[in-house]
């Protein structure tokens, strides 16, 4: 891990943003967390891709409980164009253990959004692998 910021709530929920040392950036969820904290989360890793401009991220949200970011609207609208702008490129988004409650993997699943590939996982290990793929692929390996 090379970079590591923490955005934790007064419940013990929290978004830890890491760059990890194989060159994505890595949003673990935890918690049940609000809209105002998904909000903020969002917008930490928008500030932190300014700096380093990575098209790479892993979202995961296997330890999320209940609902998660009910605005889809947003993110395509705001969030979508931002990050594509910064460079991301690519996009694995883990779903929490109650899928259901994950709203997003409905609206996203397999989709190209806004110039963003995304590519929607049940676990940590298969996002990991896609994102290595995707690597190669752009480094012209495979």
């Amino acid at each position: 891990m090379l970079m590591s910021s923490t955005m934790p709530d007064t419940d013990g929920s929290r978004c830890i943003l890491t760059l990890d040392e194989e060159g994505w950036l890595r949003a673990t969820w935890r918690g049940f967390v609000d809209p105002i904290e998904a909000f903020d989360g969002a917008d930490n890793y928008l500030r932190k891709l300014a700096e380093l401009h990575c098209a790479y991220l892993l979202n995961d949200n296997s330890t999320l409980t209940g609902p998660w970011f009910d605005s889809v609207d947003w993110l395509e609208r705001v969030w979508v164009p931002q990050s594509r702008q910064l460079g991301l490129r690519y996009v694995a988004h883990v779903v929490q253990a109650d899928a259901l409650s994950d709203t997003i993997t409905t609206y996203l699943r397999g989709a190209e959004v806004g110039g963003l590939v995304v590519q929607i996982f049940q676990q940590v290990s298969e996002a990991e692998a896609w994102l290595r793929h995707c690597q190669l692929v752009e480094a012209g390996v495979e």
